[in-house]
C-alpha cells in the first residue's frame, strides 16, 4: 500500500525535515493506501441498517462521514508506524499480504452494497413502510462523495493551518516546543470559534426563526368562547400569547358530546389550561399565572389535574392525554407551559436546563397551593412528559417537593437519552431484563412498557404513587449514548434485543454511533409505534395502568381505544384533505375531532 505522496509539483509551502515526505496539499488527488482501505472498511460497516430506515440522502451522509473517520484512523496509524520505525513489508510478502487484505475489503464492501436495499426494506417492512428502489443508489454515492470531499478539504486545510503556525514560532522556538504551543493554541482559538460563534449563531438563528413560526396556526384552531379554556375571553392568558402549540392544545380539546358518546353521559367540559412565552414576562410570572388560570377555572375542584411538560416547541401530544379526558369523563383539568420555540432536537442540546427550570417552577407553584387543600378535597395529581417533556418530569420526581405530599402518578413517553433518572434506573436494572424494559425494584414504583403492553410486570404490588416509562427499542432519541462509539451497547446484545430491532443491525465502532445519532431528526418520521412515534393504544393503555381507574375491564381499554383511534384517523384524513386542496379550508365541523 502507498502512502500519502505529491504530484511532483513545486511547492512554496514550508519545507518538510529532509528524509520526510511532504503531505499532499488541500485539493491534491493523493491519498493514503492504508487510509483509503480502513476508509472502505468504516463506509462497508454505514451501509449496516440502523434502529431506523434512511433515505438515501441520509445515507450518502453517514457513509460520507464514516468513510473519511475511517480514512483518518488508517492514515493516522500508517504514520505512527512509520514514525516508531516498525519495518514495513516489502517485496513478495507486500504484494501477498496486501492482495489479501484488498480482495477482503474489497468482497466485504461488494457485499454492503448489494445487501443495503435489501437491509433497509427488512426494516421497512418490519415497520410497515413502502420499499426502498435501487434506484436510490445514485444519490448515496453523490451525497457521499461530496460529504467526504468537504470533510478531506477541510481536514487538510487545519493541517496546513496546524503546520503554517508552527514552522513560523519555529523561527524562535525549539520545533518541539514551537508544535506543541502552536497546536495547543490553535486548538483552543478553534474551538472558541466552534462552540462560541457557530453553536451560539446556530442556536440564535434556530430561535429566531422558529420564534416567527410560533406566531402561525395550525388548522382549525380558532379562540375558544367557553370560560374552562385559557384563552378565552374571560381568561388572563390572552389567546395570541399563548403560542402555536398552545392555541392548538386549546382547540383540539375532546368536546362533552363526544365524551358522552363513550361513557353513556354525565360528562363534565374538559378544563383546559396553558400559558406561553409571551404570556408573562418571567418564569415566576408564568407560573402564577398558570395557578391563578388553574383557580379561576375551578381545576382544583375536579377529580384529577394533570401537569403537562411540553416538547421543546410547547407541543403537548393529544394522543398522549386524550385518553385522560375520557378515563375521567371529563371530570379532569389538563395544564401547560411553554418554555422554547425550538424543536426538541434542538432544546435537547440548548434548552435542557430551562425544561429543567420551568417543570420545576410550574410544579412547586401548582403544588404548593394543592398541598394545602384538604386530602379529600383535592384533585388526584398526575404529571405528564413527551420526549424532552419527560426530562422535564423527572426534574419534578427528583425534587424534594413530593417527599411530604407524594403525587398519584406519572407518564413519560420517549423519555430521551439525557434523562438521569432513567438513565440510573436502567443501569440498575434486575438481571434478565432488558434495557428496553427494564424491571427496577420488583416494579413497585417505576414499570417501564412498550408497545405490546408490559406493566402487569412483575406481578406484584404496583404503587400507591404509580410511575410509567413509555419506550421503544427502536427510538434513537431514547438510546443514543456517545459511547457507543467505543463500546458495544446493552441494547444490541442479542437477547436484550427489542422486536422493533432489525436482527441485521450490528455494532462497529464509532459507525453505530454516528448511525444513531443520524436517526435522530427521522425519529418521528416513520410510522406511529416506531422510533420516536407512539401509538394511541400504547399511551391509553400506560394511562389505564397508571390511573388505575375503579372497576376497569379490560373490554373498557379496547372500547376507548377504538374511540381515541377513530378520532385520531378524522385528524389525519382532514389535514390531508387540507394538504391536497387548491382551495379555501375545508369546512370544520368539530374542532374537538382534530385532536
Amino acid at each position: 500500500m502507498t502512502t500519502e505522496t505529491p504530484t511532483g509539483s513545486t511547492s512554496t509551502l514550508p519545507s518538510s525535515p529532509p528524509g520526510k515526505r511532504r503531505p499532499p496539499r488541500v485539493f491534491e488527488p493523493t491519498f493514503s493506501g492504508p487510509g483509503v482501505a480502513v476508509g472502505a472498511i468504516f463506509a462497508s460497516f454505514s451501509l449496516e441498517p440502523s434502529l431506523l430506515p434512511r433515505i438515501a440522502l441520509v445515507q450518502g451522509i453517514a457513509t460520507g462521514v464514516s468513510l473519511l473517520v475511517g480514512y483518518g484512523l488508517g492514515s493516522a496509524g500508517h504514520a505512527i508506524w512509520n514514525y516508531l520505525g516498525v519495518p514495513n513489508l516489502r517485496g513478495r510478502p507486500q504484494q501477498i499480504v496486501t492482495g489479501i487484505l484488498l480482495a477482503t475489503i474489497s468482497l466485504g464492501t461488494a457485499r454492503a452494497i448489494w445487501r443495503w436495499v435489501g437491509w433497509q426494506n427488512d426494516i421497512r417492512q418490519l415497520m410497515g413502510m413502502d420499499a426502498l428502489s435501487p434506484s436510490a443508489w445514485p444519490i448515496v454515492i453523490g451525497a457521499t462523495a461530496v460529504v467526504a470531499a468537504i470533510v478531506l478539504v477541510t481536514s487538510r486545510s487545519l493541517r496546513l493551518l496546524f503546520r503554517t503556525m508552527g514552522n513560523r514560532l519555529d523561527r524562535w522556538l525549539p520545533r518541539r516546543l514551537a508544535i506543541t504551543l502552536s497546536s495547543t493554541g490553535l486548538v483552543v482559538l478553534l474551538w472558541l470559534v466552534f462552540s462560541g460563534l457557530l453553536v451560539q449563531g446556530f442556536f440564535t438563528a434556530s430561535n429566531a426563526l422558529f420564534s416567527t413560526r410560533d406566531t402561525g396556526d395550525k388548522p382549525g384552531v380558532s379562540q375558544p368562547s367557553s370560560p374552562l379554556l385559557s384563552g378565552s375571553p374571560q381568561s388572563a392568558a390572552a389567546w395570541d400569547s399563548l403560542g402555536r402549540e398552545g392555541r392548538a392544545f386549546i382547540s383540539y380539546v375532546p368536546t362533552v358530546d363526544e365524551i358522552n358518546a363513550y361513557s353513556g353521559g354525565g360528562a363534565l367540559e374538559p378544563i383546559r389550561v396553558y400559558v406561553g412565552l409571551q404570556s408573562a414576562e418571567t418564569l415566576q410570572d408564568r407560573a402564577d399565572l398558570l395557578l391563578s388560570e388553574l383557580i379561576r377555572t375551578g381545576a382544583f375542584e375536579r377529580e384529577a389535574l394533570l401537569l403537562a411538560t411540553t416538547t421543546g416547541t410547547g407541543f403537548i401530544d393529544p394522543i398522549g392525554v386524550d385518553p385522560v379526558d375520557f378515563i375521567f369523563n371529563g371530570d379532569v383539568a389538563i395544564a401547560g407551559a411553554q418554555y422554547s420555540y425550538l424543536p426538541s432536537w434542538i432544546s435537547l442540546l440548548a434548552d435542557r436546563q430551562v425544561t429543567r427550570d420551568t417543570s420545576l417552577a410550574m410544579f412547586r407553584t401548582v403544588h404548593d397551593y394543592w398541598s394545602t387543600l384538604p386530602q379529600g378535597h383535592r384533585p388526584r395529581l398526575f404529571l405528564y412528559g413527551l420526549s424532552l417533556g419527560s426530562y422535564g418530569v423527572e426534574s419534578v420526581l427528583t425534587s424534594a417537593n413530593i417527599i411530604n405530599e407524594p403525587i398519584d402518578g406519572a407518564v413519560m413517553v420517549g423519555p430521551t437519552f439525557a434523562n438521569p433518572l432513567r438513565t440510573d434506573l436502567i443501569a440498575s436494572r434486575q438481571s434478565g431484563s432488558t434495557p428496553w424494559l427494564p424491571i427496577v425494584e420488583d416494579g413497585r414504583t417505576v414499570r417501564f412498557t412498550g408497545e405490546q403492553g408490559s406493566l402487569d410486570q412483575p406481578a406484584g404490588r404496583w404503587g400507591p404513587t404509580r410511575i410509567a416509562y413509555l419506550q421503544h427499542g427502536s427510538d434513537p432519541i431514547g438510546f443514543f449514548d456517545p459511547s457507543i462509539a467505543w463500546r458495544e451497547p446493552a441494547w444490541l446484545s442479542g437477547n436484550d434485543r427489542a422486536p422493533d430491532v432489525s436482527s441485521a443491525t450490528d455494532w462497529f465502532p464509532f459507525v453505530t454511533m454516528w448511525q444513531t445519532l443520524l436517526d435522530m431528526p427521522s425519529a418521528g418520521s416513520v410510522p406511529r409505534g416506531y422510533g420516536h412515534l407512539y401509538s394511541v393504544s400504547a399511551n391509553l393503555d400506560t394511562w389505564v395502568g397508571v390511573i388505575n381507574p375503579e372497576g376497569w375491564m379490560g373490554s373498557d381499554t379496547a372500547r376507548l381505544g377504538d374511540v381515541l383511534q377513530s378520532r385520531d384517523v378524522a385528524r389525519r384524513a382532514w389535514l390531508e384533505s387540507i394538504h391536497n386542496s387548491p382551495g379555501p379550508l375545508p369546512p370544520v365541523t368539530d374542532p374537538g375531532r382534530l385532536a
